[in-house]
């Protein structure tokens, strides 16, 4: 620990100490009276006065009042949590510690201003849940809430912008971004008229948000890490020809007679397939519907090398789910359904083709921004999250955002158990079950972290198999989340469940289970990233409540799927196994070298994304373009 973060930490404590003895003073005055200090505090803000001025005084107003509305007070180190978001840090805060209170305290203060305060979070049950249950808090002292959803009209979405505070998931603010481009035409920001290329958008509407004033964002890290190597894109569709139908049907029955090594190379770790110049031929030669006689040879190689693609880095279950015949991509982070979510260039058509579903027309890109370039506009930016620490380098760098670790309100005792690792898929799900039974004999609760909607599955059929009740928690049963995690607590209760980022919702333990020794977390595979291991293993042990957690690898898992198929088979020819199909624990090394390999891979991807958008954006800002709508082209 820095000498400079521990200084602050021991500021933040005194000024957190102070704050709630003055809220304590607070207790006896009456509402009204609570509210015109507010309106005061308020006034002063806009008459140019220092927030951290008045930040002790509205700080402790906060307290007070979501101790009225709620019969909660925050904790000391929640109001440290509150003191390191307004002064622009991601706090890292553990599952558990009440961080949707701790925000109530710098979005208070920074609402003040009158300028708008977006408050961030990973998906639209938890934006309106939040914006409903927070905004009970804020009216007492007299500041306005809503939310933004998808069902929401410009009006509605204009009116909700309008308020002090505004709740909303990070691609919604982002697209509603894009189409007030869109709307003030492609010379937003000149004197200009636009291109007759978005003459359908561009009627002069007034924009639905107001600007972009502060930020606090929920699971900073899933949003401004992982999620920010796919921009946000609003798409026009395009007419879906007979031919392009024909090719995307054919190139995917075509790839799969093309030879490993021979016809075409793949790098499962870019997710990228290129033909060989003998693979090439070989494509010239087969012969081809009628229809594909208007379609030039580049393209049938591009979308034969994206046919391979779809077949060999995309899985269904897995990367994407098929719902009423439609392919819908699943969030690799959250494990949720990404609705209206499209890949572009035809890759999406050619899984629709792999999957015989009905082929959907294209998009192109009317309007295009990274989750990197959206949240650096704004004037002052703070995040919160478990998992920070991992990717305090990036989020500095790309950010400027500094990563402080609060402490928790009472120690962790979380306990890890060994890793154990098998030579297959099946010998681990059969110790799977023999651990989960071990731990329902003890009278505990278990839940189960998989990576895919299809590796939940499997684990669920071995668990059937051996008469364990459970309940599934996946992209297929998202609807049903509070429900389920509500008795993931109980004594006895199984939960298995997909990435279990961004949940929003705290398994509560029955004391049965707490003196039994709490939850038990069994995480069935590695992830490409440490911080979503550790969002899984952080459900468990939460405001010092006891539990454990342990790790089961196989040589079949998906991370180590990305490791070129010489390197896994001879991965598998080296393992001897015992009896039980499990290796010595010193095999976890290779599953810990190919997870910080991939860190690695897509920290330089996103920063190769970041740097060409900035790069692009200068190139059109000399030329008088808007780049959010040129870079889209």
């Amino acid at each position: 620990m820095s000498v400079q973060f521990s200084n602050s930490l021991s500021r933040w404590q005194r000024q957190a100490d102070q704050i709630l003895a003055d809220r304590r003073e607070l207790e006896s005055v009456r509402s009204d009276e609570l509210l015109q200090r507010i309106r005061n505090a308020a006034w002063q803000a806009k008459s140019g006065a220092p927030l951290s001025k008045l930040l002790p005084t509205v700080y402790a107003l906060a307290i007070e009042a979501t101790r009225r509305v709620t019969g909660k007070i925050h904790y000391p180190v929640q109001v440290m949590g509150a003191l390191a978001l307004f002064e622009g840090h991601i706090a890292e805060m553990q599952t558990g510690e009440g961080k949707t209170l701790t925000a109530v305290l710098p979005v208070t203060l920074r609402a003040l201003m009158g300028r708008g305060v977006h408050v961030i979070t990973s998906n639209n049950y938890l934006a309106q849940r939040d914006a409903e249950e927070m905004g009970a808090i804020y009216r007492h002292l007299g500041l306005t809430t809503d939310c933004v959803h998808p069902e929401l009209q410009d009006e509605e979405r204009r009116a909700a912008y309008g308020c002090d505070i505004t709740y909303g998931t990070a691609s919604e603010m982002g697209f509603d971004f894009l189409r007030d481009r869109l709307r003030q035409g492609a010379l937003a920001d000149e004197d200009r008229p636009p291109r007759q290329f978005f003459e359908a958008f561009t009627q002069r509407e007034p924009t639905v948000q107001r600007g972009h004033y502060f930020a606090l964002i929920d699971e900073a890290d899933s949003i401004l890490i992982d999620e920010s190597r796919t921009p946000l894109i609003i798409g026009l569709e395009q007419p879906n020809p007979p031919a392009m139908v024909s090719l995307y049907r054919w190139c995917v029955g075509m790839s799969q007679q093309l030879r490993f090594g021979d016809d075409f190379e793949f790098d499962p770790q870019k997710r990228q397939a290129h033909l060989t110049e003998h693979g090439a031929r070989n494509v010239v030669l087969l012969a081809k519907p009628v229809l594909l006689d208007s379609v030039d040879m580049e393209r049938i190689y591009q979308h034969v090398e994206k046919a391979l693609t779809a077949q060999l880095a995309y899985e269904r279950d897995r990367d994407y789910v098929i719902a009423d015949d439609e392919v819908v991509i699943v969030d690799e982070g959250t494990g949720r359904k990404m609705e209206g979510r499209k890949w572009q260039e035809g890759l999406h058509q050619l899984v629709e083709a792999k999957e015989s579903v009905p082929i959907t027309p294209p998009t192109s890109s009317a309007a295009r921004i990274t989750i990197q370039s959206f949240y650096r506009r704004y004037e002052h930016l703070a995040g919160m999250t478990g998992t920070a620490t991992q990717a305090r380098q990036e989020l500095k760098r790309t950010y400027r955002l500094h990563v402080s670790v609060i402490p928790t309100h009472r120690p962790c005792i979380r306990r890890g158990l060994s890793t154990r690792v098998f030579v297959s898929q099946a010998a681990k799900r059969e110790a799977i079950a023999s651990a989960v039974r071990e731990q329902l004999a003890a009278g505990r609760s278990v839940l189960i972290g998989t990576p895919s909607v299809d590796a939940s599955e499997g684990v669920a059929a071995v668990l059937l198999r051996h008469d364990i009740d459970h309940a599934i928690l996946n992209a297929r049963f998202h609807d049903l989340e509070a429900e389920i995690v509500q008795r993931a607590g109980v004594s006895g209760s199984v939960t298995i469940a997909t990435n279990m980022a961004g949940r929003g919702t705290d398994i509560l333990l029955e004391d049965t289970v707490r003196h039994a020794g709490g939850l038990h977390v069994i995480a069935t595979e590695l992830h490409t990233s440490k911080r979503i291991d550790r969002q899984l293993v952080g459900r468990s042990a939460r405001q010092g409540d006891p539990g454990t957690f342990q790790f089961f690898l196989s040589l079949e898992d998906e991370l180590l799927r990305v490791l070129p198929p010489a390197k896994r088979q001879r991965s598998q020819q080296q393992a001897r196994p015992n009896s039980q199909g499990e290796l010595p624990s010193n095999w976890a090394r290779l599953f810990h070298r190919t997870q910080a390999n991939l860190e690695s891979l897509h920290t330089k991807q996103r920063r190769r994304l970041l740097e060409h958008e900035k790069e692009q954006a200068k190139k059109y800002r000399r030329m008088g373009l808007d780049p959010y709508l040129e870079l889209a082209e």
